[in-house]
């Protein structure tokens, strides 16, 4: 509970004000379900939206979750054994690599198919 807490706090880019116009909303999975995060959230102004633990989600939901994105995305990324390993000492030779792997990953979706 305390990380959950450290991460509201540290986050870094800026947000706009909220207002009963405009609230701020933060999305929550399970995991979050707990009265003292829920308190943290209301706290620094957010508006939560988590689901509770033994809550049934429903399957006619408009816009489903969509995490598998990330996920996939680091499979693919795990497929090049430079990414998996970081051997490189500098940050620019690694980022170099990582871009150089996007390109290589776009490049077999689209024209590859």
């Amino acid at each position: 509970m305390k990380v959950a807490t450290q991460t509201l706090d540290g986050i870094i880019v800026g947000r706009p004000r909220p207002t009963p116009e405009a609230p701020q909303h933060l999305c929550l999975d399970k995991g979050y379900d707990a009265r003292e995060i829920e308190a943290a959230v209301h706290a620094r102004w957010y508006v939560p939206h988590m689901r509770h633990r033994g809550e049934v989600v429903p399957t006619y939901r408009r816009h489903p979750a969509r995490r598998w994105v990330v996920e996939r995305t680091g499979a693919w990324h795990n497929r090049f054994r430079k990414l998996l390993v970081r051997y490189e000492k500098h940050v620019k030779n690694y980022l170099g690599l990582v871009h150089l792997a996007c390109c290589l990953i776009v490049y077999r979706l689209t024209v590859l198919g």
